[in-house]
């Protein structure tokens, strides 16, 4: 597996965040505070698209186009040389990768994407809030899976002044960790319905992804 498609496999696959219910850790009032603007923020983002930059363990840098239609899907367009697109429609991610010509399938409820693609946005089921951050300009939100199955956590950034989300960092169980910058994120309307689809391209006969 290329470098990456492993940064990309950890920035959206690697630390699942569905789960069953669980006793959440208390938060102070201000952050739970936070927390509360960020799922309202982020309930109300409907279409959206933006520019990404994303960073794997090694310092390494791909970059490329991102457009989100909640509920579900998203699409993550990598620019060359890159060979890879990443497409939720909804219920599945695919992956591709035009130069290894391989084609991957995951459910959407087993990667971060559906931390905030979700139609009901929660924070208080299946996830756990650890720890929320703040900065001169915004604010960091770190979660890990409630049910305490899956190691590692995602963190998901915010600015305010206005309100946007920045992007986010998964870490996985060793430490390593894949951010994903967003630039310039808007608000839009109208997205074409076939940018949130993607056939597997093989033939028939080869092997289907992990769905």
């Amino acid at each position: 597996m290329s470098l990456n498609r492993r940064s990309l496999m950890l920035a959206l696959a690697a630390t699942p965040l569905a789960g069953p219910a669980f006793a959440e850790t208390a938060l102070a009032p201000g952050d739970k505070a936070l927390v509360d603007q960020a799922v309202a923020y982020l309930q109300g983002l409907g279409e959206a698209k933006a520019r990404f930059v994303q960073t794997d363990a090694r310092g390494q840098q791909s970059q490329g186009a991102v457009f989100l239609k909640r509920p579900g899907k998203a699409r993550f367009a990598y620019d060359p040389p890159s060979g890879l697109l990443v497409v939720s429609d909804g219920s599945a991610v695919s992956v591709q990768d035009k130069r290894l010509k391989t084609f991957d399938k995951y459910p959407l409820m087993a990667t971060p994407l559906s931390l905030f693609l979700a139609k009901n946005i929660r924070l208080d089921r299946g996830v756990q809030v650890t720890r929320v951050s703040r900065a001169a300009d915004g604010f960091t939100i770190v979660a890990r899976d409630g049910s305490k199955k899956t190691a590692g956590q995602i963190a998901l950034t915010f600015k305010d002044a206005p309100m946007q989300l920045t992007g986010w960092t998964v870490t996985d169980a060793q430490g390593r960790g894949t951010t994903v910058r967003l630039i310039g994120l808007e608000r839009t309307s109208g997205l074409a319905a076939n940018l949130f689809q993607l056939q597997d391209p093989r033939p028939k006969n080869v092997g289907r992804g992990k769905v």
